[in-house]
């Protein structure tokens, strides 16, 4: 397992060079610079600023510089936040999209998978069909409609919950925004659990255990459920890396500080080092998931070796 991961940590670097060297490329090609949104400066004043940030230098050069601060894990200064390094707004900003992510992410897998289970066993019937219409309703609908909905219903009209703001993460003003985040994760988690559960519990073995006599709330839960949430384990890598590194539309609603809206913002005024070091994080993330993803999967399925 040790070689396996290992290996994955290698594969993982050429994957982010190419991931740096695009972000890169892509935003020194977007029209506009970083101080173009400031009041008009003189020319001898915006070629001490460049030269200041070592953007005076060709565009080769600048890219071989930022490389080996990566390597060397300075992502650089923000170029539009006065005295703050990248990693000071990323260690400032991430506890708030981390703990929504996590927080959405597990009431979405129990109560996703826990809907799929009642469906799956009460195919075709009622509570199959409602799950499936709740399930469809959770995709179709946007979060930028669901979120300004739950505020004018439930914040404004009934005043239970506060409209926006983090408080230093109050459960009150985390409810709504967890409630948004958490919507379509319940319904695609649900699907997928569905889908998984119907096939398994067609399988010779489900057969065998029930003509074995086995109680079926063991069948479900130990021997069905287990393989039925193989394909539910992959998923999850990507969406909790998504969910982790912030909505722009909940973070904008409920203003909060993370760093979805960072990113957003950071793109708006032109702020590369900020939008690189976002992505650069972002795509860690997604590595790391989906390496936890695979061990899990191997764990849970024991035909699958990790070479």
């Amino acid at each position: 397992m040790f070689r396996y991961i290992g290996r994955r940590l290698l594969i993982a670097i050429p994957t982010l060079f190419l991931v740096i060297t695009a972000a890169f490329f892509m935003m020194r090609a977007a029209p506009g610079s970083p101080f173009d949104m400031d009041r008009k400066l003189s020319p001898e004043i915006e070629a001490n600023v460049l030269a200041a940030y070592g953007m005076d230098k060709p565009l080769h050069e600048q890219y071989v510089n930022y490389l080996v601060g990566v390597v060397q894990g300075d992502l650089g200064p923000s170029l539009k936040y006065k005295d703050k390094t990248v990693l000071d707004i990323l260690n400032e900003n991430y506890p708030v999209s981390l703990k929504l992510g996590l927080s959405a992410i597990a009431i979405a897998a129990v109560v996703g998978v826990s809907l799929g289970v009642m469906a799956a066993l009460r195919q075709n019937g009622l509570t199959d069909n409602l799950v499936m219409a709740v399930a469809i309703l959770g995709v179709c609908i946007p979060t930028f409609v669901t979120a300004p909905l739950l505020v004018l219903g439930i914040a404004s009209t009934l005043g239970w919950l506060p409209t926006a703001g983090w408080n230093d993460g109050a459960i009150a003003n985390m409810i709504l925004p967890v409630t948004v985040l958490a919507l379509p994760q319940i319904a695609i988690i649900s699907r997928l659990t569905r889908a998984g559960m119907i096939e398994v519990l067609h399988a010779s073995y489900i057969r065998t255990a029930r003509a074995k006599g086995l109680p079926e709330h063991r069948i479900v839960g130990k021997h069905a459920l287990r393989a039925a949430i193989l394909p539910l384990v992959s998923y999850l890598g990507p969406a909790c890396a998504g969910l982790i590194t912030g909505s722009l539309v909940v973070e904008k609603i409920f203003n909060l500080p993370g760093l979805g809206k960072f990113f957003v913002i950071s793109a708006l005024q032109r702020d590369y080092t900020v939008v690189m070091g976002m992505v650069i994080f972002y795509a860690a993330l997604i590595l790391i998931l989906n390496l936890v993803a695979d061990l899990l999967y191997a764990a849970l399925d024991p035909r699958v070796k990790l070479a």
